[in-house]
Formats: C-alpha cells, sequence, structure tokens
C-alpha cells in the first residue's frame, strides 16, 4: 500500500508545478490560492459528509487545523505562487524536496527526535546542491534581487509546509482522522486567504482560459483533495521524515515537464546541482531496515 501512495504523490505533486506555472497572469496569487482551496475544501468537506466522516474536534484542534491551513494551505503556496514569477517552476520543485531536511530539524524541535549523524552530510550535500543548481543564473543576473527573492520563497514555501506537516503529525498522535483535519485545514486555509485578497483589494474573478480554469480544477482536485491526503495519511503511518522520501522523486516529474512547457535548459551546474540535492535527501534514508519499513508499510518504532 505504501509502495501505491508513493506513486500517487510523485506523480500528482511532479505535474502539480507546471499547473501553477499555468497560472501565472493576471490573477493575484492569494486569489489563485483562495480559488483551489475552496473548491478543495469544499469537495472535502461535502464528502466527508455525505460518507459521514466528519468527526467532531475540540476547540484546540479546531485552532491548530487553522494554523496547518496557513502553513500548508495558504502562506506557503503564496510564497511557491509568488517565486513562480522569477524562478523556473521545476527548480522550485528541487528546493521543494529539501522538506526532508526541514522535516528532521522540526521533527527535533517540536518532539524531541533528534536526527541521525547523517543529516549533516544531508544538509551540506543539499545546500552545495542548491548553490550549484542557481550558480550560473546568479553569475549571469550579477545577484538579481528577484532570483534571489525567488529562491528564498521557495525555501520560506518549504518551511511551512513542513510546519505543516508536523501539525498534522500532532493530529494523528493525537488519534484525530486525517481527512477530518484535511478538511478543515483547507477550510482555514481558505478564509486566510480570502481574507489577505480583500485587505489588498484584489479582485477575485478568475481568469476565464481554458489552461487557467483547467489548472485550477487539477490543483485543487489532485493536487489538494487527493495528494494532501495521501501524503498526511502517509506521514501518520511512517512519520514525516519519512513520508518526505516522496520529495525524492517529483522533483525529476517537475523538471522534464518544466523543460518540456516552460523551455527549461539543462546546463551542467544544474545537472550537478540536482545530482547532490538527491544524493543528500537520499542520505537521509541510507539505513536499509528504514526503506524496508517505508516500502513495506510498518509503523516506525517510537
Amino acid at each position: 500500500m505504501n509502495a501505491l501512495m508513493y506513486g500517487l504523490v510523485v506523480v500528482i505533486w511532479g505535474t502539480t508545478w507546471i499547473a501553477i506555472h499555468l497560472q501565472q497572469g493576471p490573477v493575484a496569487a492569494p486569489v489563485s490560492i483562495f480559488w483551489r482551496f475552496a473548491l478543495a475544501s469544499a469537495i472535502m468537506m461535502l464528502t466527508l459528509l455525505v460518507l459521514k466522516r466528519l468527526r467532531a474536534l475540540t476547540i484546540k484542534d479546531h485552532l491548530m487545523c487553522m494554523v496547518q491551513g496557513g502553513c500548508v494551505f495558504g502562506f506557503n503556496f503564496w510564497c511557491f505562487y509568488t517565486a513562480a514569477a522569477w524562478i523556473n517552476t521545476g527548480l522550485e520543485s528541487v528546493i521543494f524536496s529539501m522538506a526532508v531536511l526541514f522535516n528532521a530539524i522540526n521533527s527535533f524541535i517540536f518532539f524531541g527526535q533528534r536526527p541521525p549523524a547523517r543529516f549533516f552530510l544531508a544538509a551540506a550535500l543539499g545546500l552545495t546542491g542548491i548553490a550549484a543548481l542557481f550558480w550560473q543564473d546568479l553569475l549571469a543576473s550579477d545577484l538579481n534581487v528577484n532570483l534571489l527573492l525567488g529562491i528564498g520563497l521557495s525555501a520560506l514555501g518549504t518551511l511551512g509546509f513542513s510546519l505543516g506537516n508536523m501539525i498534522s503529525l500532532r493530529h494523528q498522535r493525537n488519534g484525530l482522522e486525517t481527512m477530518t483535519t484535511n478538511g478543515w485545514a483547507m477550510f482555514y486555509g481558505t478564509l486566510i486567504m480570502g481574507f489577505i485578497a480583500l485587505v489588498r483589494g484584489d479582485s477575485f474573478t478568475p481568469e476565464w482560459t481554458v489552461s487557467y480554469l483547467g489548472a485550477l480544477v487539477y490543483l485543487a482536485l489532485f493536487g489538494s483533495v487527493v495528494g494532501f491526503g495521501v501524503y498526511f495519511t502517509l506521514v501518520g503511518r511512517i512519520g514525516a521524515s519519512n513520508a518526505a522520501y516522496s520529495t525524492l522523486l517529483f522533483p525529476l516529474v517537475a523538471l522534464t515537464l518544466s523543460t518540456l512547457f516552460e523551455g527549461y535548459r539543462w546546463e551542467s551546474n544544474a545537472v550537478v546541482g540536482l545530482a547532490l540535492i538527491l544524493v543528500g535527501n537520499l542520505v537521509m534514508f541510507t539505513r536499509p531496515e528504514s526503506l524496508l519499513r517505508v516500502w513495506h508499510g510498518r509503523p516506525r518504532s517510537a
């Protein structure tokens, strides 16, 4: 079952980045995110109500879902959508793949799970890979501020995603049902982004084109409802750090699509940088017993 879940996450999240690229245009990022999760949360809540699987939550749990919504279904995507105007979405996905390192750090901060010694090698490889990946662009742009902002916002979005992982893990350790907490988190994320769009004075009118609306439906249904549901189920089954192993593969899907549709060019530094980042992520999972546990679905020991 875990192998199927990983395959779904890799394929779905590997293709959502090009969908984000298709939503670049006159519609403000908070508005695009608002409509994405308004549709996703409506589908999720309606499904849970029909199946009678919407569980009751305490006020504290609702507050935590609100924070999770801001982290995973709001501010992090605002970072990614904004960064897509300055850097290639395939490259954003590569930065996002370092969620495994963010998860290791945050698992230690919030749950006292000390990172293994190999974490430091993995972090060094990842950071070196990021530098190599953007080296030519940095030199060509003479340290262009927008390029640096694109990189920084992608990293900040990844941090937000990781924090949401920690809250999801908290939910599941408290015995809360993943689909219920995801549904409420998406709903609260929608409200947060809608409020931000109102304060900014953004128009809520979407772009009435096939590409924009098609990307919106794909991102809401597959990227949000299915993708996040499967991913957070993996978080509960095998832990946040092991679940983030799926992020090792989907950048390859994203970069392939970016090459086809965004004209991404594979320079030698990009190949080296991508290799270093992926190897750094893989280092986090070098123990054979850990990989077998991920594949066969055995829960991680406490």
